[in-house]
């Protein structure tokens, strides 16, 4: 069965549920629907609209592709004759060896309504429904971005996303929505000893509340000349992949950093985690090596699990290795040397992200997202995360940044505006005690 199948059967699915709650309240002889009723239908109908919209997009894409099929089949047959062949490696559409250009593409197939782009750009996206598997081209309401423009974002300077892709739990968004609603239960049940038999046993009526996390929007835009696109070489690629590098960048500084107002997402620090006061104006790792061990206390004390990540500017990682004993002996070294009253142990050289390091026998996540201005008197202060990363919740859309959108807002200019943009949502609130936060004045800038 396609995909489109698929929809199509569950838009029937999605009638039939609508038929039979509006079929009971006929039954029954009401006019209205009661608040439960209506909740439902309207559901059903955003859902029936939404998958309208998929159903419509999906067959004028299969009547593209038949359309495209024939058109090649028929240049075949008149240009070769019949022969085997075997294809032992087909490359993808879009590569930095192919010669062609996503974004030029996009722009002439959108405003040169040019055939041989079009016809590129519905190949590409067959090859990412059959990448992807899980994800076909339907969720996706623009054009998906070719990966080796994604990979092109590592070695530029940008701090990335090191949190997001080492110390949290990952899910896909919904394909509908603004909020995610998460039963979190404030009062538990209750058992204790019967202390005579057929005396009644303890009971405690359960209470829950409902934690809300809003889907965001992380989006940028850049204005390109048109020569630039028709003409230039490498400028499409070097711009939308800055733009993709800055959307990863921005996400991961607000699932740290967002206070969850103003459209921003709720990050760890504004979620209520345990607070860790490190107030030293003389700051060695030795007076923080307590406090460390106080985050971990903390953590298993209030939810009863375990924290697996550090996170730490890499300045932190910096000053812990940087520390000596007193007869000048590092205490942050490799496990190769087989240390002795070590700080902290590694594998050599910390590197950015997984720094390879562990410290009370957890990985450090370095992360140059963290902030580096806190603090009321010396604002160069940063901070020290401790988390559980099955209590970091993240959703992303799939293929998130996955659009490309073309505007012709300055037309009369020749210029075309380049739009990356994707959704996603953060909670460290579900167990908001499942990470600990160590902050203070002994987190001011180090000096080497």
């Amino acid at each position: 069965m396609s995909y489109l199948d698929k929809v199509v059967e569950r838009r029937d699915a999605v009638k039939a549920e609508m038929d039979a709650v509006l079929e009971a309240v006929a039954a029954e002889n009401r006019t209205d629907l009661t608040a439960e009723e209506t909740e439902k239908v309207d559901a059903l109908v955003a859902e029936s609209r939404s998958l309208d919209e998929k159903i419509t997009k999906l067959a004028a894409q299969a009547e593209a592709d038949k359309r495209a099929a024939e058109a090649r089949s028929a240049v075949a047959e008149v240009a070769m004759p019949k022969a085997s062949v075997t294809i032992t490696r087909e490359a993808r559409t879009y590569t930095p060896e192919s010669g062609n250009s996503f974004v030029k593409d996009a722009f002439a197939a959108q405003f040169n309504s040019d055939f041989n782009a079009q016809e590129r750009l519905a190949r590409h996206m067959r090859e990412e429904s059959i990448e992807r598997r899980d994800v076909t081209t339907a969720n996706f309401e623009g054009l998906v971005v070719p990966q080796y423009l994604v990979d092109l974002a590592a070695p530029l300077a940008r701090a990335g996303r090191p949190f997001l892709d080492f110390a949290v739990t990952k899910r896909a968004l919904p394909a509908s929505g603004m909020t995610l609603n998460i039963s979190r239960m404030t009062t538990g049940t209750s058992t204790a000893v019967q202390v005579t038999q057929n005396d009644a046993v303890s009971e405690t009526d359960s209470d829950d509340t409902l934690l809300t996390v809003n889907v965001r929007t992380i989006a940028g835009q850049q204005d390109l000349s048109r020569q630039s696109i028709e003409r230039g070489t490498g400028i499409d690629t070097f711009v939308v992949a800055d733009l993709i590098r800055s959307w990863h960048t921005t996400l991961d500084a607000q699932c740290l950093n967002g206070a969850g107002t103003a459209g921003t997402i709720k990050g760890l620090r504004s979620s209520g985690g345990n607070a860790v006061a490190f107030t030293t104006t003389a700051p060695t790792a030795a007076l923080l090596y307590p406090k460390l061990a106080d985050a971990v206390q903390q953590i298993q004390s209030n939810v009863f699990t375990n924290p697996s990540h550090w996170i730490m500017h890499p300045r932190r990682l910096a000053f812990l290795a940087a520390a000596v004993d007193s007869t000048g002996r590092p205490l942050v070294v490799p496990t190769a040397n087989t240390p002795m009253n070590a700080t902290a142990t590694g594998a050599g050289v910390f590197g950015y992200g997984n720094s390879g390091y562990t410290l009370l026998g957890l990985p450090i996540i370095v992360d140059g997202n963290v902030g580096t201005t806190y603090g009321t008197t010396t604002t160069t202060e940063d901070e020290i995360y401790l988390v559980d990363a099955n209590e970091m919740h993240l959703w992303e859309q799939p293929g998130s940044p996955f659009a490309l959108r073309f505007d012709a807002t300055g037309a009369g200019n020749l210029t075309i505006k380049t739009v990356v943009y994707g959704f996603a949502a953060f909670t460290a609130e579900r167990y908001p005690k499942a990470a600990s936060i160590i902050s203070g004045q002994g987190l001011i800038a180090p000096t080497f």
